[in-house]
């Protein structure tokens, strides 16, 4: 059987990348090119449902002030409705040694993993989509742990510049936006949950009618928390974006 990871390259990856990791700003994140091996990125692409498929997709949308900041998402939290080979890198990054490499990655301690996939698993963006800057609800809404960490896997194949969807990364004070990522196929993004660690991409995704911006979204816990204190909340906090240049993309 393969393996999407092997626990002793995770280890050496979260050994080399930790200090990286934690200081960085505008709050502790990393970004990881090729995080999945060419082949498996392939194989699960062929497998990533479209929206047209007849499954229970969940469709997302927010509002704030009669504005629309979520829009045109769906989202596929239903594991027995995922392709197993998905499911199978699902079960991985929730696993112990996944669970081993985010703890020495972000020095958090006692993380858990969702096995309920709340707000998480198979996202997709259609044309004319967008995810307002916010800050992540910060507790689970049945479990009741504290939301430590989110990894984001992004899926898009010949994703250009002017397809939109640039994941932002946002000062806490939400004065500029400090880091601007293309979702490019095989890239991840980990970083922490906290009250201000505000992202999103405010700016409309422009792919082709029958394309979509495609990611695996996976979140971390723990039973408590011994860093700032923040309030245990199921809401989504949305921001308004004040008048600013948008960094280079990376």
């Amino acid at each position: 059987m393969f393996t999407y990871f092997e626990e002793s390259e995770l280890m050496a990856k979260a050994d080399r990348f930790s200090s990286d990791y934690q200081t960085a700003l505008p709050f502790p994140h990393i970004l990881f090119e090729n995080f999945i091996a060419e082949d498996h990125l392939s194989n699960i692409l062929q497998h990533y449902p479209s929206a047209q498929q007849s499954l229970n997709w969940r469709k997302i949308h927010a509002k704030l002030d009669d504005t629309d900041v979520q829009y045109n998402k769906l989202g596929l939290p239903h594991e027995r409705e995922i392709h197993p080979l998905i499911r199978q890198l699902l079960w991985e990054m929730n696993s112990s040694s996944f669970l081993k490499f985010l703890e020495k990655l972000t020095g958090i301690k006692g993380l858990i993993a969702d096995p309920l996939l709340q707000g998480g698993g198979l996202h997709q963006t259609l044309p004319g989509g967008i995810l307002g800057v916010h800050a992540d609800f910060t507790q689970h809404r049945v479990y009741k742990l504290d939301r430590r960490i989110n990894v984001l896997l992004y899926l898009n194949e010949d994703w250009q510049a002017d397809y939109g969807g640039h994941i932002e990364l946002w000062e806490r004070d939400m004065s500029r936006c400090a880091r601007r990522i293309k979702p490019t196929l095989g890239r991840c993004l980990v970083f922490n949950t906290d009250a201000d660690s505000f992202h999103g991409h405010p700016d409309p995704v422009n792919c082709p009618a029958g394309q979509s911006r495609k990611s695996i979204a996976l979140y971390y816990y723990t039973n408590g928390r011994d860093d700032k204190p923040v309030s245990a909340t199921n809401a989504t906090d949305w921001q308004k974006l004040p008048d600013h240049i948008k960094p280079d993309l990376e």
